[in-house]
């Protein structure tokens, strides 16, 4: 939900939580929100999101991430892999999914707003690498579209 909020601070302070979680169910039961879950052995390990860009107006509240040509552009934005299931591949089945149901829907290009390293250069906490990791982007074929900073790059991918 940080993403579809409007605004952050006092508002997404009043948002999060309970009111976010009843939000979200009731965007997905109308089919107004998408995404991905992964399953092993029948349990849900982890999930992705994804919609047009425009469902997402915190986007262009992120200095990084603003663009003026976002027409039709298509967002994956968001992971949550369990603690147990990470490093074990499920951020990049999904990733893959993902991609197959933006391509689905008619998406001809696809964003997405991964995590790089700290400035110091160090890896990112598990908690703060919900948007995903670089390396997975990068081996699906999104390149680099903005870089500023540089640990919040903005990357790209086209169908066409």
């Amino acid at each position: 939900m940080w993403w579809r909020a409007e605004r952050g601070g006092k508002l997404w302070e009043k948002t999060k939580g309970d009111v976010a979680k009843k939000t979200f169910h009731d965007l997905v039961t109308s089919g107004s929100a998408q995404g991905v879950i992964a399953f092993i052995d029948g349990e849900p390990v982890g999930w992705c999101s994804l919609g047009l860009r425009s469902e997402f107006p915190r986007l262009e509240r992120v200095r990084a991430y603003q663009r003026t040509d976002t027409s039709g552009i298509w967002s994956i934005n968001c992971f949550f892999i369990h603690k147990d299931f990470r490093g074990q591949g499920v951020s990049r089945e999904l990733l893959k999914a993902a991609l197959q149901i933006c391509r689905k829907n008619g998406a001809k290009i696809v964003e997405g707003y991964p995590v790089t390293t700290t400035r110091d250069g160090k890896q990112l906490a598990a908690a703060f690498s919900w948007t995903g990791p670089l390396k997975i982007f990068e081996e699906q074929g999104f390149k680099v579209v903005q870089a500023n900073p540089t640990t919040k790059p903005l990357v790209r991918f086209s169908f066409s």
